[in-house]
């Protein structure tokens, strides 16, 4: 009997207790009621116009400046080589000599036969310029006189012809020795020494590659075109003037070319398996560094706009539909809820071209924090020692 009051008082006690801490709850809700957050703090920025230069970014490949394929115009058996694989050469540098022997008979030949005509003219002349006397006082008839003067000019055209085949059989045997076509570095030789070749061969003897310079030939979209296009012709966009479209390039691991190139043209007809047009700039190569063949991309100058509006892309986040939004401060200092219109990324930034004015006071940091429609405070951003942007990298998950 004693252990059943034992029990009935433990639970008596139990109930007290718990009705004792539910009336102390009571009491602190109705005498102060849920506990109010202050007024959210958020960093906005100020958005002002500024001038800023577009570019874009496009993939090609190098090409040398000048190329050149050393062939023969000459057959015959390679005695020499001359140059060094690989090296750089100069333009008139002979690089191969051809067995040059039978070339100097034929000069020798040339030569000989033009000097046989010169001396059978000697006695041609001569006798036109006696019978030009003699028919004129009728000493000879007029046809003997008129078959010595053809004979002269026979005579005449034979010495002619024994200068250009001189002149032929000079040349071939110049053309035995093979020279560089152009100043660059040259490839390996195809050919070895003893090896026959022929005039107008299909096998190129080597090729000369000048690198002082090199093309870099890149590709853009007809449609990309045809907006900057409309983007210059609206005035949207200001051109850089003719001849002032600067050009940098990246390397294929990422590193900036440490020279400018130029944009020298862009090719008339689009691609129709790619829809592409090609877009030729040149960059200059002192030091060897662009080979042909590498891939890089050129960071070319689009045009100038004076009035561009770049947003951080940390206060810029999608809605369900995929728009850009970002949160605004208005007048009264309550959010609202824009929705933007996004050109490109430019660094870090979005360009925007639509749903933000000059004076709008974007939320940077603190967006976690708000809802539009609901007060806040306004502090510029970067102005809290605190603030890192680290913290303000993560934007709010999409709003509805």
């Amino acid at each position: 009997m004693q252990k059943y009051y034992s029990v009935k008082l433990f639970l008596f006690m139990g109930i007290l207790v718990g009705s004792l801490m539910l009336t102390a709850c009571g009491k602190k809700n109705g005498a102060g009621g849920p506990m109010q957050s202050g007024t959210p703090e958020v960093s906005v920025m100020v958005v002002k116009p500024e001038r800023v230069a577009l570019t874009m970014e496009l993939a090609g490949r190098t090409s040398a400046y000048l190329v050149a394929e050393v062939r023969p115009q000459v057959g015959g058996i390679i005695q020499k080589r001359l140059f060094t694989e690989g090296s750089d050469v100069k333009a008139g540098e002979v690089l191969y000599q051809i067995d040059p022997a039978m070339y100097h008979a034929a000069y020798a030949g040339a030569k000989a036969n033009l000097s046989r005509s010169e001396a059978n003219i000697i006695s041609v002349r001569l006798k036109a310029e006696r019978y030009k006397e003699l028919v004129d006082i009728n000493a000879v008839s007029r046809q003997d006189y008129d078959d010595t003067a053809a004979a002269l000019k026979q005579a005449e055209a034979e010495i002619e012809g024994g200068k250009a085949a001189l002149e032929i059989a000079r040349i071939n045997l110049a053309y035995t020795s093979v020279t560089a076509p152009i100043s660059g570095r040259i490839s390996r030789s195809s050919v070895t020494v003893g090896a026959l070749v022929s005039a107008s061969q299909a096998t190129a003897l080597a090729t000369i590659q000048q690198l002082d310079q090199v093309y870099v030939d890149v590709t853009q979209s007809s449609a990309e075109m045809m907006l900057l296009k409309q983007a210059l012709a609206s005035g949207k966009l200001k051109s850089a003037g003719a001849g002032q479209s600067r050009v940098k390039l990246l390397l294929e691991n990422g590193v900036p070319y440490p020279l400018e190139g130029a944009l020298k043209f862009s090719e008339v007809t689009v691609d129709q398996s790619t829809g592409s047009i090609t877009l030729r700039t040149v960059f200059p190569n002192p030091k060897h560094i662009l080979l042909p063949g590498m891939y890089v991309r050129a960071i070319i100058e689009e045009g100038v706009n004076d009035q561009a509006v770049l947003v951080p892309q940390q206060g810029v986040t999608r809605n369900g539909k995929g728009d850009p939004t970002a949160l605004v401060v208005d007048g009264s200092d309550k959010v609202e809820l824009r929705v933007l219109k996004v050109e490109r990324s430019i660094g870090d930034k979005w360009l925007v071209s639509g749903g933000l004015k000059s004076g709008d006071r974007v939320i940077l940091e603190g967006l976690q924090k708000v809802r539009p429609g609901s007060p806040v405070k306004v502090v510029t951003f970067g102005s809290k020692p605190d603030a890192t942007p680290a913290a303000a990298a993560q934007p709010a998950a999409a709003r509805k």
